[in-house]
């Protein structure tokens, strides 16, 4: 028998249309297998009432009135990375609440301000943000065919052995230290290797693996008999090479380099790695090697190199068919970082 359960509307409809056909309180207990002081109130309450909607409660009273929620509110849109708890202690010094720091959460998400990681991007002061709006508006019409003709590149680390975010493992309690359950590291990472590489709507370029730290003497070396042969053999006659303000990159023996050998370089305005499409390409790079091992530095790059060859041209076509999307993103954000 039911007790102890809110009924359905519908349920109640036919209690009480069985009531009014004549049935007794006992035969619609048993037909309906709930209790009969259950049935005898919804007989009371209808005759009182007239219908069978329940009727509104108010809840528990807040501890906040509207003008102390917003301000919570605006406590926290003033600045994105006050805590809860900060916000709470403003308000006991100003307002002598009485109030928790669960209760100042709870106004928080509903007002739809949860507590997220704060994504991280670099720090771009006015006069490169500037420069990066001019760079996206001069670009923003830029067709397909003429981002296939610019070289992209850059240089990427990738670990042998080290972290790779929070593992976690399912294990029987009392088993945390049981070797079957435990995450292996080692000192310093355990070893990685530094590679330089270049793609463009033609295809991806050789993936170039840099000795120690890359000086300016290395990547004119690289510059010489990587990306120089790969640009002749398979861009076309108007190509345009884009890397970034690194100091190496700017250096004079670079640019020597880059006008004695008649390179048009694209001008690229500093702190802009969300406009580098092979950034994105390092990435879907990394997470096609996240679940393999190696044994040593050497595997890695004769793995990277593999793999490095076997990107299909859709990979990069998609890369390029966003560049617009990139230009129109920084136009929006006014020159700040955007989610690229």
């Amino acid at each position: 028998m039911v007790r102890g359960q809110c009924l359905p509307k519908y349920m109640k409809e036919q209690v009480v249309n069985a009531l009014q056909n004549g049935e007794s309180i006992s035969d619609v207990s048993r037909r309906f297998n709930i209790a009969k002081q259950t049935v005898y109130c919804i007989q009371k309450r209808f005759q009182e009432r007239g219908h069978l909607e329940n009727k509104f409660k108010s809840g528990r009273p807040k501890k906040t009135s509207i003008r102390q929620d917003r301000q919570i509110r605006r406590l926290s849109i003033a600045d994105p990375r006050r805590t809860a708890v900060e916000i709470h202690r403003s308000l006991i010094d100003t307002d002598d609440l009485d109030i928790s720091v669960r209760t100042v959460r709870r106004r928080l998400m509903s007002f739809g301000l949860r507590g997220r990681h704060g994504v991280k991007k670099p720090l771009i002061s006015k006069k490169n943000r500037m420069a990066r709006l001019k760079f996206a508006q001069e670009h923003l019409h830029w067709s397909i065919e003429d981002w296939s003709n610019v070289l992209f590149s850059d240089e990427s680390k990738f670990k042998l052995f080290g972290s790779v975010g929070i593992q976690w493992v399912r294990r029987p309690k009392g088993q945390r230290f049981n070797v079957r359950y435990q995450i292996p590291t080692v000192k310093h990472g355990g070893g990685s290797i530094m590679v330089w590489g270049c793609f463009s709507g033609h295809g991806v370029g050789p993936l170039r693996q840099i000795e120690g730290i890359m000086k300016k003497e290395q990547y004119v070396e690289i510059l010489e008999t990587n990306m120089l042969p790969h640009a002749r053999e398979i861009m076309d006659e108007n190509w345009i090479f884009q890397h970034d303000n690194d100091p190496k990159h700017a250096s004079r023996a670079v640019k020597n380099w880059i006008r004695v050998n008649n390179v048009n370089v694209l001008k690229w305005p500093s702190q802009s790695p969300d406009l580098n499409p092979i950034e994105h390409l390092w990435e879907h790079f990394k997470l096609s090697i996240k679940n393999e091992k190696f044994v040593n530095t050497a595997k890695l790059y004769n793995t990277l190199c593999q793999k490095w060859q076997n990107i299909t041209p859709a990979i990069l076509n998609n890369l390029l068919k966003a560049m617009p999307k990139r230009m129109q993103a920084v136009i929006d954000s006014r020159g700040y970082s955007t989610k690229y």
